[in-house]
């Protein structure tokens, strides 16, 4: 009957909900959890293909991948990084398969204070996904949120066409940067900032007061207040309470084990991050030379710690890669 309540209606999911308010993106190189979460976009970055490479499934993928580098390099130091970047590309083929969106394609971290370098790399990921026929408009090239990366991503946008995806990021002031550079997106690390923050205050933190929160927040607001175009990412996330406070965030990427403890819920979960409130912000609008993107980096000891701690990650997970790949082309 029509004035009964519909008691067999199953409530939405919080992921659905939230699907409604951002765009949400795996972070993740596992293609199963990508099948079953459905993002719309999703992320790599060496640590993910590290893990990914190891698992049985992917093994074609290797292979494929040495195969081209034997193909394509004289030396083995040559074989090795041909290797590599194809590794990362058909990655991106596979995840490009599943998901409907876009992928983001990581530039070698040990690049990330050689402009030229980094320019190259990304427009030979392009030329390779093209191979594969993959439009670079699927593809976000991405590179950390360095004075040189930020850079070299403007030239990207401006004379070749390729979006840029910039991470590492902790600061406002790189923020700024990137929206000036009109990059495509950013990708702004919640939880690494609460984990800097955990570490040295010994303090807990929790929903709004939460650091990364607070810094995302105010990225958002900014970018709006002011009609960037430059989208929002909230990325490394160590709990479902900072995706909750950034409800509304362009985009989200978010790896599988909390996905699916969104999936699980299904808690009433609210748009927080809205265009028509960061109107509202007295905020004044702020200008970089590089001189000055630099020493407000430099005062931020997070930010700073932060940025050249993924830079040493990332790099350490890469050379773990190529050791890898190493091994395998002398056994083959």
């Amino acid at each position: 009957m029509s004035g009964e309540p519909d008691t067999k209606r199953t409530k939405m999911s919080a992921l659905d909900q939230l699907k409604q308010h951002s765009t949400v993106v795996a972070d993740t190189g596992d293609f199963e959890a990508m099948k079953e979460y459905k993002p719309t976009d999703a992320t790599t970055n060496p640590s993910l293909i590290l893990s990914a490479a190891g698992m049985e499934q992917y093994q074609h993928i290797l292979d494929k991948a040495i195969k081209y580098g034997k193909d394509n390099g004289s030396s083995i130091e040559e074989q090795v990084a041909e290797t590599l970047d194809m590794l990362s590309v058909l990655f991106g083929c596979e995840i490009l398969k599943i998901i409907p969106g876009r992928v983001s394609v990581e530039v070698d971290a040990r690049l990330s204070f050689d402009k030229d370098a980094s320019i190259a790399k990304a427009i030979k990921f392009i030329n390779l996904f093209a191979e594969h026929g993959i439009k670079k408009e699927r593809i976000l090239i991405k590179l950390a949120s360095t004075w040189e990366g930020i850079q070299a991503a403007k030239e990207l946008e401006k004379k070749h066409g390729i979006h840029c995806n910039l991470t590492l990021l902790f600061s406002l002031y790189q923020a700024i940067a990137c929206a000036e550079a009109n990059v495509t997106l950013i990708s702004p690390f919640v939880g690494r900032i609460l984990d800097w923050y955990v570490e040295h205050t010994k303090k807990t933190y929790e929903g709004k007061e939460d650091p990364g929160v607070v810094s995302v927040t105010k990225i958002y607001n900014y970018y709006k207040k002011f009609g960037y175009k430059t989208q929002v990412m909230g990325a490394s996330f160590r709990n479902t309470g900072e995706i909750r406070e950034l409800a509304g965030c362009d985009l989200l990427t978010i790896s599988p084990k909390l996905l699916q403890e969104l999936a699980s819920s299904d808690k009433p979960l609210k748009k927080v991050l809205d265009p028509k409130l960061a109107a509202l912000n007295d905020i004044e609008k702020i200008s970089l030379t590089e001189s000055e993107f630099r020493w407000h980096l430099n005062e931020d000891h997070m930010a700073t710690d932060k940025l050249s701690d993924g830079i040493r990650r990332f790099a350490a997970d890469t050379r773990k890669l190529e050791s890898l790949i190493k091994t395998l082309l002398a056994n083959k």
